[in-house]
């Protein structure tokens, strides 16, 4: 299997199929996602809440990311990896962004993605694919300006909400994006401004008309349990499975049927015997 290219993208929108995306945070997890053939990993800052236990994402540091997309490019060998830019480790200044962005490309990951859209951001990402970066834009809900939008609001309620947002994506692809996250917006805005759009977009909770689609893992394997997104579909129960397993293991060991001989590696007679030990 050859490793995926920035090309996939737009040869799957191109060919009228859908593009799959997951996130990963961990060598194990993308070691499985890369076996199952998907088109592109995303080391989202979504691992703030669910590998760190932080409230929201404002708090995970650019350093800590890099740790992540190091673990995720070792289990994921020919996978598409796009790491997260986190809060404000691109606001300050284009030199700024293009020094943390080049960071996350020596760690491993072969994209990055930057969210909203304003004089700065277009010209970031103008610096970063004239410097061989590849960009992911994110649009409609972008979680670090929770604070300032007021919370989890479902964007482009509006035609005229739709149309900015459209505007807006057609300045980052004209700067250069190679694709556009959509999060949290009506199925039909959604669609239109993917129709009137080059590039692919990637639907978060937007409907099934986007080029694609990225949830978080954890949340589909039912792992993470602090909070499940309208849009996310479980696809098993590990919480449950892991814990029963764990409750299993306790119990187990406190009647003392773990380890069993099956588990245990034995001293042979003669050295049993040098020890007087009886077996």
């Amino acid at each position: 299997m050859n490793k995926k290219s920035i090309c996939v993208f737009q040869n799957l929108k191109d060919n009228g199929e859908k593009i799959a995306m997951l996130t990963a945070y961990d060598y194990s997890t993308a070691k499985a996602l890369d076996e199952a053939d998907i088109d592109g990993i995303l080391v989202g800052d979504s691992l703030a809440m669910v590998a760190l236990g932080y409230e929201n994402t404002y708090n995970i540091t650019i350093d800590e990311m890099l740790i992540f997309i190091k673990a995720v490019a070792r289990g994921a060998k020919n996978s598409f990896i796009i790491g997260d830019m986190p809060f404000m480790s691109y606001n300050l200044s284009v030199e700024q962004g293009l020094k943390n962005a080049s960071e996350m490309i020596k760690a491993g990951a072969s994209a990055v993605k930057i969210e909203g859209c304003n004089d700065h951001i277009i010209n970031l990402t103008k610096r970063c694919v004239e410097s061989g970066i590849p960009v992911l834009a994110h649009l409609g809900l972008t979680p670090q300006l929770l604070n300032t939008i007021g919370g989890h609001k479902i964007q482009g309620k509006t035609a005229d909400a739709t149309e900015e947002i459209l505007e807006n994506a057609k300045k980052l692809e004209k700067a250069g994006a190679f694709a556009v996250v959509l999060e949290l917006m009506p199925a039909v805005s959604a669609e239109y401004i993917t129709r009137n759009l080059t590039i692919p977009t990637i639907g978060i909770g937007a409907g099934v008309g986007c080029s694609g689609q990225i949830v978080v893992t954890d949340d589909i394997l039912g792992k993470f349990t602090d909070f499940v997104p309208k849009f996310v579909k479980k696809y098993v129960n590990l919480h449950d499975i892991v814990l029963q397993s764990v409750v299993d293991y306790k119990n187990e060991v406190k009647a003392k049927l773990f380890p069993s001989e099956k588990e245990t590696f034995e001293l042979s007679e003669t050295e049993r015997e040098k020890l007087n030990v009886i077996k």
